[in-house]
């Protein structure tokens, strides 16, 4: 199965730096993307995406005997060391923390695993669909039914998470895993919120019925500008479209 991709990570039109840190490597016959979201706010939030995204990637690939799901998580998990240590070492990075969704995929299928509200989006055949649960408040009042899915998109506390890399030593990273389909027309949105809180899933679902996708992301930006960008956006695109 041949993959094609493409990623951007802008800084946002209200934002001095981007604190979003985004890579795509190709490896072991397959694709690993990481999109991180350093907590603005926090410390040297740009280190703290940079070291997950590096930490992550050569963890993978260290770590080649355990199944990919473990692999997953275990690479999430040396990224939170690394950033914990990096903090403690440098008082200017105390408190740095970030947020972070990793996929793999393989000819066979697609693994991901997620800390924070950055998200996931799989689109198969028109219909796209949210594959991680944001790690926020938010997210937790919409689960015990004390808000509506419309209450939750103007909450005061939509940027307020409840894990983080960096955070603790213990972080819990939720992994999943998805078998693909080689005869279905697939792709997956890897982004931060800078992404999710500007475009609407079902606007995400029509910009990805396009086979372009260097016009696909141009135009995923220029949406993104138009309603002001308030936060930094990243985003990754895989498809296993390899035509215009």
């Amino acid at each position: 199965m041949k993959l094609s991709y493409i990623y951007s990570s802008r800084t946002g039109l209200r934002r001095n730096t981007n604190e979003d840190f985004v890579d795509v490597f190709e490896v072991d016959d397959g694709l690993l993307a990481v999109v991180c979201d350093g907590l603005g706010g926090n410390n040297a939030g740009e280190v703290a995406s940079q070291l997950a995204v590096s930490n992550i990637y050569s963890s993978f690939m260290e770590n080649t005997l355990d199944e990919i799901p473990v692999r997953i998580s275990m690479a999430v998990l040396a990224a939170n060391r690394a950033i914990i240590e990096a903090s403690e070492k440098t008082p200017d990075y105390k408190g740095m923390a970030t947020t972070v969704v990793t996929l793999f995929i393989n000819q066979h299928a697609a693994y991901w695993g997620h800390v924070g509200d950055s998200r996931i989006y799989y689109w198969e055949e028109n219909v796209i669909r949210q594959i991680t649960k944001d790690h926020s408040v938010v997210q937790k009042l919409l689960d015990e039914g004390l808000i509506t899915a419309k209450e939750a998109d103007k909450h005061p506390h939509k940027n307020v998470i409840m894990r983080a890399l960096g955070d603790k030593s213990n972080v819990m990273v939720d992994t999943d895993t998805l078998e693909l389909q080689k005869a279905k027309r697939w792709k997956f949105l890897l982004c931060s919120d800078g992404v999710s809180n500007v475009i609407s899933s079902k606007e995400l679902e029509n910009l990805l019925k396009n086979n372009d996708l260097e016009q696909m992301s141009k135009t995923l930006s220029a949406m993104i500008e138009d309603r002001g960008a308030p936060d930094n956006y990243s985003y990754v695109i895989i498809s296993n479209q390899t035509h215009n």
